[in-house]
């Protein structure tokens, strides 16, 4: 069985309204939708572009399962995430900015400078792609 899964945030209530009319709302702006074809998430994703304007911290996320992809999930995003989402070797991590209070309390004598002003620990592997 397959479950699609959409997270909003910051989105205007008819988002919600039309969101948990097609899914089940299990947390606030968390909807699931089990056995879900791909022509209604299709047709669903198509009502969320269409009603999506852009604004500062709104977002949507709609993640499903797809076996012909390495690590067996695809995403549809709209807005900007606060994080990144990316394929490494088949799996899929989140890679997010430091804040600035963060960065400060790293023991800099710990850190080595990666290309691009990337930071990783002396055992880290810098990630490429995304």
């Amino acid at each position: 069985m397959t479950m699609t899964v959409v997270v909003t945030r910051n989105v205007p209530d008819r988002f919600r309204g039309f969101l948990a009319s097609v899914m089940c709302e299990v947390a606030p702006g968390v909807y699931t939708g089990p056995g879900m074809s791909q022509g209604v998430r299709e047709r669903v994703w198509t009502v969320l572009e269409k009603w999506f304007e852009g604004a500062p911290d709104e977002a949507v996320l709609m993640t499903w399962p797809d076996r012909s992809v390495q690590g067996g999930q695809r995403f549809a995003t709209l807005g900007s995430p606060k994080v990144e989402l990316f394929e490494q070797d088949g799996v899929f991590l989140v890679r997010a900015a430091l804040t600035v209070e963060a960065h400060r309390s790293l023991k800099t004598n710990d850190l080595q400078p990666l290309d691009a002003g990337v930071i990783a620990t002396p055992d880290a592997k810098p990630v490429t792609g995304g």
